[in-house]
């Protein structure tokens, strides 16, 4: 597959670029906004890599350009800016996925592979949908088949990590870097609390469970639940 990188630090750049490449993928460079919007514009990839600080135009000014010329090419923006908001902000604009510095490049390779899997058409996704379970991303709304489900704003944000993460394992550290926004153990039982009340909201009126424990390394969402 042929990738774009768009970062200015040129350390991460040719880590992420010969790691790609050794995956077997084609990677093209840029080290600015302006000349990776062009590259991005004038040629065809399979997917983009944007740091969200860039010189010249920023990252989400990239992507917001791209998405309003009507390039559906899937973007994981890499970055620093951890929070909430910034992950949202970055995906309103038009991001896939988001995934926050430092990281492993295991985990990176694991989202671009996701992405690249995703057939034509999917990244504008506002719809979450696994058998009888659906999230409206736009309207915040949860439901499984006919029933309602209310969820608190954590439940919510926990549901839908997991579901964008389908089929995959989802480890405890990536919950509460991706969900709580902790960067630390808080030496708790917060995320497996959470779990066991979404699990009782899903799974009301004898619901078959689609949230599975995997022993020792974290959960999953089982789609053929």
């Amino acid at each position: 597959m042929k990738i774009l990188i768009i970062e200015d630090d040129a350390q991460t750049r040719e880590y992420v670029k010969s790691g790609l490449k050794e995956s077997g993928h084609t990677v093209d460079t840029a080290e600015d906004g302006p000349s990776g919007l062009a590259l991005a514009t004038g040629e065809s990839y399979d997917l983009l890599i944007v740091d969200r600080m860039l010189p010249g135009l920023d990252g989400l000014s990239v992507v917001k350009a791209l998405r309003g010329a009507h390039h559906s090419t899937p973007v994981l923006f890499l970055t620093t800016m951890s929070g909430i908001d910034d992950r949202v902000e970055g995906l309103n604009a038009g991001g896939d996925d988001y995934l926050v510095k430092p990281f492993a490049f295991s985990e990176l390779l694991a989202r671009v592979n996701a992405l690249l899997r995703r057939p034509p058409g999917t990244n504008e996704q506002t719809v979450l949908k696994i058998q009888d379970l659906e999230v409206d991303l736009l309207k915040r709304v949860v439901k499984r088949g006919d029933n309602l489900i209310v969820l608190q704003p954590t439940e919510y944000k926990l549901l839908d990590y997991l579901l964008r993460h389908a089929g995959q394992v989802v480890t405890r550290t990536m919950l509460l870097e991706n969900v709580w926004d902790f960067h630390f153990d808080p030496q708790t039982n917060i995320v497996e609390t959470h779990i066991s009340r979404l699990r009782s909201k899903l799974n009301a009126n004898g619901k078959n469970d689609f949230i599975q424990t995997v022993r020792g390394a974290g959960y999953i969402i089982n789609e053929a639940a």
